[in-house]
């Protein structure tokens, strides 16, 4: 384990299959760590254009009190396929103890093999800080105001 970092247990699903590997860096500056598809028949899926689909780990995790992990698209396969996550970057919170799923969309014109064991999405285990809210009746002032989409200059 590498100097400043948090365990992070991960518990194979029932009916997970143990071959599949587990979460890694596939670099050592990587911040995110790969994760795979785990399909309890082995199969693989097909993937419609325009469709989404909930892919099984086989995992659940417990994560560290103030932590949370994001769930993140893996850009090699946006580029050369279309694929993405609808919910980026999903967060999985630290009190979730169930089977984590990566909910992918075909964002391509062709259909997309998703395969038992592919690396399907990336997990970055990240801080939080719980905010604490409190209801006041003015805004201090700043020199963007309420400027919204596109107020800060041209594209």
């Amino acid at each position: 384990m590498k100097t400043g970092s948090v365990v992070l247990e991960i518990m194979r699903v029932a009916g997970a299959d143990p071959d599949v590997a587990l979460p890694s860096y596939e670099t050592g500056g990587a911040a995110g760590a790969d994760i795979r598809a785990n399909f309890l028949d082995r199969q693989s899926v097909m993937l419609a254009p325009g469709a989404r689909m909930l892919v099984p780990t086989g995992l659940a995790m417990a994560i560290p009190s103030g932590f949370e992990v994001q769930v993140r698209p893996r850009s090699g396969l946006a580029l050369k396929h279309g694929l993405t996550l609808v919910n980026s970057p999903g967060t999985i919170d630290s009190d979730y103890r169930g089977a984590v799923g990566v909910i992918v969309l075909n964002t391509s014109d062709t259909p997309f093999e998703v395969t038992h064991g592919m690396r399907i999405a990336q997990l970055v285990l990240a801080p939080v800080v719980q905010a604490a809210f409190r209801e006041v009746d003015d805004l201090d002032q700043t020199d963007r105001g309420a400027g919204g989409f596109g107020s800060t200059g041209a594209v």
